[in-house]
């Protein structure tokens, strides 16, 4: 079985056909996935989704990215945090890519969700584009590794992928590690202790190979830890059944994962 660490199963591109969705993660393996907030405004639907599906998760956040959105603080989201499928806070981070003056604004977005993250006593989901150096920095002057936490979608370094492991974090991994070009994701693909790895699509973006430029969803995650596996020589059962007891350990369902 695979668990799918992050996706957006309430953006239009899978929300339009969610039954179909459910119904191919099924076919494939994936026994749960984690479908992660991006606004406040937006958390009553994902909300509503985790809690009308026993095998989906939540988080929730206000993403990097966006603007014109409300401001969330450490009691709003810690509060939030609360409900009985909400597992972690995020998705929260920088991302210098989109907002490329680095804005003090988000900078204090990201302090509040650790804040946050470290008052609920739940782990963090961390985005970071162009932004490394700061998002190291702010987990570790926060005291994140209280909470703990993943950084999805990892697109670095293994120097860097070592620096957020020494702060206690999760690696995950998405689409990107099948691409030819991706090197330096294959090299922390390769290298990332085995206990602190976990997959994921991000989906509806970044679809696996062979499906590169087309809508993605939470089966092709299977994709991603078949690429995984090869890179690291393994069987895929081994790395899908360490992936998914790494999911379980971080969000603190262990006793979920034993009941199901």
């Amino acid at each position: 079985m695979l668990v799918d660490s992050h996706c957006h199963l309430d953006f239009p591109d899978l929300a339009g056909n969610l039954a179909e969705v459910l119904a191919a993660m099924r076919q494939g393996g994936v026994g749960y996935a984690l479908c992660a907030g991006v606004t406040l405004e937006d958390f009553p639907r994902i909300a509503a989704l985790a809690g009308a599906h026993a095998h989906i998760f939540a988080t929730v956040g206000v993403h990097p990215e966006t603007t014109g959105v409300r401001e969330a603080s450490v009691d709003e989201l810690a509060r939030l945090a609360a409900h009985p499928k909400v597992v972690g806070i995020g998705e929260t981070g920088l991302d210098y890519h989109w907002h490329k003056d680095a804005p003090a604004w988000q900078r204090e977005r990201f302090r509040v969700h650790i804040r946050a993250a470290r008052q609920a006593g739940k782990p963090l989901v961390v985005h970071n584009r162009d932004a490394t150096a700061d998002t190291l920095r702010l987990l570790a002057e926060e005291k994140a590794g209280e909470a703990g936490g993943v950084l999805h979608c990892f697109t670095e370094t293994w120097e860097a992928a070592q620096r957020a492991l020494d702060l206690g974090f999760y690696i995950s991994l998405s689409g990107i590690v099948t691409f030819k070009n991706a090197r330096a994701v294959k090299e922390v693909a390769r290298r990332v202790p085995l206990d602190r790895l976990l997959v994921e699509t991000d989906s509806p973006y970044l679809a696996p190979v062979p499906f590169r430029g087309k809508p993605n969803q939470p089966a092709y995650v299977r994709y991603v830890a078949e690429e995984i596996a090869a890179l690291r020589g393994m069987p895929f059962e081994t790395l899908a059944a360490a992936t998914t007891a790494n999911f379980f350990r971080l969000f603190s369902l262990e006793a979920f994962h034993e009941e199901k």
